[in-house]
């Protein structure tokens, strides 16, 4: 009488298969031995002492088992092919970045020229103002801002009468919303750079500004065609 062996050669199943080659063996593997079980159990019923029949429980244990093992490998496949393509369908979106301007909370880059900031003050402030801080931290500048009127300002990085006091480089400028003496939100602004360059990290979408600076696109917050 024949009896098939409990553990058939070439069933191991990794929960993730590296490479497409890999795949198409393992599944190849696994139905050659599919065959060859089903091939042994015919053959034992063809077999068996029909006075004395063999429990079937056994093989149809096996049975289930190899075809739960079946169904894992097409699974891994499809996970695989579907990782595939968001890949391939996030590569083709970093395309949508580039030449935009994004909008983000970071900092600023001062070249002497106007910077286009949105610092909407907390609703409940009276009175809010931006505070500008240097590379070191320290406090460089403070401008009042309206209360109640447009979302955005435009900074200058001059003084009251119209004086350059702060040379160009990198600032930290925070819109601090005051209530009377308290303070209810110091927040950092957002402003426009534009994208030089997209890349996919780790399942994720990075910017490279023309500033020099990165940030996350999760992080932006505005965007729109370059002026």
């Amino acid at each position: 009488m024949l009896e098939p062996d409990p553990i058939l050669p070439g069933t191991a199943v990794r929960p993730a298969p590296a490479t497409t080659a890999q795949d198409a063996s393992a599944t190849a593997a696994l139905t050659a031995d599919f065959d060859t079980f089903l091939r042994l159990l015919t053959a034992q019923m063809q077999n068996q002492d029909p006075l004395n029949p063999t429990d079937s429980t056994e093989f149809t244990a096996q049975l289930a088992s190899f075809s739960a093992v079946e169904q894992q490998i097409r699974t891994n496949d499809l996970l695989t092919q579907m990782n595939a393509g968001l890949t391939r369908m996030s590569a083709a979106d970093l395309g949508g970045w580039l030449g935009r301007d994004a909008r983000a909370p970071m900092p600023v880059v001062f070249e002497g020229a106007p910077v286009s900031l949105a610092a909407p003050p907390h609703p409940l402030a009276d009175r809010a103002e931006l505070v500008v801080r240097n590379g070191a931290g320290a406090v460089v500048q403070t401008v009042p801002i309206p209360i109640g009127g447009a979302a955005t300002v435009d900074w200058t990085g001059m003084d009251p009468t119209g004086q350059a006091v702060l040379p160009d480089g990198i600032y930290d400028i925070t819109v601090q919303s005051w209530s009377g003496e308290t303070l209810i939100e110091d927040r950092t602004v957002s402003s426009y750079a534009t994208v030089r360059e997209a890349s996919l990290v780790d399942g994720e979408i990075w910017l490279t500004l023309q500033n020099g600076l990165s940030l996350r696109a999760d992080d932006v917050d505005g965007l729109r065609s370059p002026a």
